[in-house]
C-alpha cells in the first residue's frame, strides 16, 4: 500500500475518556493513555509507535481533547512522530469520534482505509497486530467494516463478545454481538467460539459515513458541521464547538456496529489488554517472583500476586495477598485485585462529595511545564512551578492576590509591568497585587520556582491573560 490514490491504512487514535477504573494515578488532569507505565512511554505512545514508518500505515491523526492536546503533542515529539491533531470540544462518546475519524480521512482524498484505535491498549506480539490490520483491511476496501475480535484468555465478564459468521478470506462476517455478559455465559461463549470485542475498526470513509447516514444521520450531520467549521490553531484543528456538542452521545457499537449488515470480525490472538483496571494492569506487567507488580518507592515483606504502586511516599505491605495498594501525592487505594473493576464507582462517590482529587492531580500540566501544590492554608498558597526551556506563561493579572518567586534551579526572565528582570538560582522577585507579569524560560535546563501566594484568594480563576501563545 501506498500513497497516491492506492489505498493506506490511517491509524486514527482516539485519545478521550478519563479511565476513571484506575484511580488515583489515572484523573481527568493527566488520563491513564498518558501515564508512563511500560518502560517509561503511555500507552499512547506504544499505541502511535506500534505503525509510524511502517510500509502501508499513514500519518496518524489523533483525536483529543482540548484540555490533552499539548501533553499530546509533547509526548508525540518524545517519540520523533508528528501527526494530525484534531481537537473535541466536549464528550460525546465513540460514535462522534468515529464520524470525525472518517471524514477527516475522507478529506485525505486517495481510497484509504480508516484504521480506530483506542489509546489505552497494550499489544504483546505488535508484528502480528500489525498483520491482522492488514488482512482486516483487505476485506474492509471490499465495503466492509471490519472489527479486530480477541481470542479469550479467560471468562472475562468486563468485555463484550462477538460471535463468527460465515469465513471471508482470513476473517469472519459478524454475526452478532453480545453484551458484557456473568462469568457463566462468558465460559459458555468462549466455548462457543466467541471472541471478545477490542473496540479497533477498520473501514472506508465513504462505508461508514453511508451507515452513519442510514443509522445515525443526527451524529454524521453535527460532526459534518463541527468539522467543516474548524478552525486550524497552531498544529491542531479545532472541531467547532456549537455543532459538535450537538451530536448525541453513544458508542460505535450502538450507532452503527450492531445494526449494519456490513460487519466483519478478524481474530488476532497476539496477546492484548485494554488496561481498563489496575487487575488488568497487573496482568499486562513483568511480575517477580511472588507475583508482585512494584514500582516506585515500595517495600513489601510475605506478599504475593499483589501491585504495589507509589508516586513518591514510602509503601509498604505485610502479609499481603491479591491486593492493590497505589499511593499519589495525594491520596491512597487499597483494594481487592478482583475487585479493582468497582473503582469507577468510588470515583463517582468522591465527584457526588465533591472532592477535588477525583479528577485532579497535585501536578497539573501545562503547556509551559506543570505546576505542583505544596501547602495551601487561610490567604496563602505554596507551589512548585517547572517550566520546559522556551517556555512561557501568559502574560496576567491577579485582583485578590500578591505573589513571591524564588529561583532553585534555571535562569527566569520576569516581566512585571514595565520592567524586565533575569532572576538566577537563589534570587527572588516580588510581585505585587494586580501588576502584569509573566515568567519566560529562557535557558536550555528546566526552570523550578517555588511560589508563596499571599492574599484573600489564591484560587487559579483569579487569573486574567492579557496575552497566552498557547491560545488559552
Amino acid at each position: 500500500m501506498t500513497k497516491g490514490g492506492i489505498s493506506m491504512i490511517i491509524p486514527t487514535i482516539m485519545c478521550g475518556g478519563a479511565g476513571t477504573r484506575l484511580w488515583p494515578a489515572s484523573r481527568d488532569s493527566m488520563p491513564k493513555h498518558l501515564i508512563a507505565m511500560f518502560d517509561g512511554l503511555s500507552t499512547f505512545q506504544l499505541t502511535v509507535q506500534r505503525f509510524a514508518g511502517h510500509p502501508g500505515f499513514g500519518r496518524p491523526v489523533i483525536i483529543t481533547s482540548a484540555d490533552s492536546r499539548f501533553m499530546i503533542a509533547q509526548q508525540l515529539a518524545e517519540i520523533g512522530v508528528e501527526a494530525d491533531l484534531i481537537l473535541e470540544p466536549s464528550r460525546q462518546d465513540s460514535a462522534a469520534a468515529v464520524a470525525v475519524g472518517a471524514l477527516h480521512a475522507a478529506a485525505r482524498g486517495g481510497d484509504n482505509i480508516c484504521l480506530i484505535l483506542a489509546a489505552d491498549h497494550k499489544i504483546a506480539d505488535v508484528e502480528a497486530f500489525r498483520t491482522a490490520c492488514v488482512v482486516a483491511a483487505a476485506s474492509a476496501s471490499k465495503g466492509h467494516i471490519m472489527t479486530l475480535g480477541i481470542t479469550p484468555s479467560f471468562p472475562s465478564i468486563g468485555y463484550g463478545y462477538i460471535r463468527l459468521g460465515a469465513p471471508m478470506g482470513g476473517s469472519f462476517a459478524l454475526k452478532e454481538f453480545r453484551e458484557k455478559p456473568d462469568s457463566a455465559t462468558a465460559a459458555k461463549l468462549i466455548a462457543e467460539g466467541c471472541l471478545w470485542n477490542s473496540g479497533n475498526f477498520l473501514f472506508l470513509p465513504s462505508v461508514m459515513l453511508a451507515e452513519l447516514q442510514g443509522f445515525a444521520p443526527d451524529i454524521l450531520s453535527a460532526t459534518t458541521t463541527a468539522y467543516e467549521q474548524a478552525v486550524r490553531d497552531a498544529d491542531f484543528i479545532r472541531l467547532d464547538a456549537e455543532s459538535f456538542k450537538t451530536a448525541p452521545r453513544t458508542s460505535i457499537d450502538y450507532a452503527v456496529m450492531e445494526r449494519t449488515a456490513k460487519a466483519g470480525v478478524t481474530p488476532f490472538s497476539g496477546g492484548w489488554s485494554d488496561i481498563g483496571t489496575w487487575d488488568a494492569l497487573w496482568d499486562a506487567s513483568p511480575r517477580d517472583s511472588d507475583g508482585n507488580v512494584v514500582t516506585g518507592d515500595v517495600t513489601v515483606v510475605d506478599t504475593r500476586r499483589s501491585l504495589i504502586q507509589s508516586e513518591g511516599m514510602l509503601t509498604t505491605a505485610v502479609g499481603v495477598e491479591d491486593m492493590v495498594i497505589v499511593a499519589t501525592r495525594d491520596a491512597v487505594l487499597v483494594a481487592p485485585r478482583a475487585r479493582s473493576d468497582e473503582v469507577k464507582a468510588l470515583v463517582a462517590r468522591l465527584r457526588a462529595d465533591k472532592r477535588r482529587e477525583a479528577d485532579e492531580h497535585l501536578r497539573m500540566y501545562r503547556p509551559w511545564g506543570w505546576y505542583q501544590r505544596i501547602d495551601i492554608g487561610p490567604r496563602f498558597q505554596v507551589k512548585r512551578i517547572h517550566v520546559i526551556p522556551g517556555g512561557r506563561l501568559s502574560l496576567q493579572k491577579h485582583f485578590h492576590r500578591a505573589e513571591h518567586w524564588v529561583v532553585v534551579q534555571g535562569v527566569a526572565e520576569v516581566t512585571v509591568d514595565k520592567d524586565v528582570a533575569i532572576v538566577r538560582e537563589n534570587e527572588s522577585i516580588h510581585l505585587p497585587l494586580g501588576c502584569i507579569h509573566r515568567m519566560v524560560n529562557p535557558g536550555k535546563i528546566g526552570l523550578e520556582i517555588i511560589e508563596v501566594q499571599i492574599g484573600s484568594y489564591t484560587g487559579e480563576d483569579d487569573i486574567v491573560r492579557i496575552e497566552d501563545i498557547y491560545g488559552r
